[in-house]
């Protein structure tokens, strides 16, 4: 059995299929990609991936609200995948704030480069703090 963060690694890697085929106006199947990394159903994956999916132009928005100076497609398509995801995680799961943080994180730890990882640390940080004086 995986762990989460395995998981959220696969969510990552599906996600960062749709990015490229996005930008390249290749259209896909989301089970087909899914199924591509993943052999077994798994409930997370899917919730993530169909959540991020679902949620894209929103999550974007809340990216380039806190992206000083920056907008969320000038980013690496990964560091675009992981940012996604811990946003998402932070507005529409029940997974604690610092967990989901952690995760995106440790995510670009090993993906991204140092600043890139600073940066989505920061966005996170600002997302959830602006979501806790909603």
């Amino acid at each position: 059995m995986t762990n989460r963060s395995e998981l959220r690694e696969k969510c990552m890697t599906i996600l960062y299929q749709t990015v490229v085929y996005d930008k390249n106006k290749i259209t896909y199947n989301l089970d087909d990609l899914i199924h591509e990394v993943m052999d077994v159903d798994n409930e997370f994956v899917k919730e993530i991936v169909y959540g991020v999916t679902t949620y894209k132009n929103e999550l974007d928005e809340v990216a380039n609200k806190f992206l000083d100076g920056w907008t969320i497609d000038r980013l690496g398509n990964t560091d675009i995948a992981i940012l996604r995801i811990g946003i998402f995680e932070l507005l529409y799961t029940k997974t604690p704030p610092i967990v989901a943080i952690n995760e995106a994180v440790e995510l670009s730890k090993k993906y991204s480069d140092d600043s890139v990882r600073k940066m989505i640390n920061g966005v996170l940080d600002k997302v959830y703090h602006d979501k806790g004086e909603e």
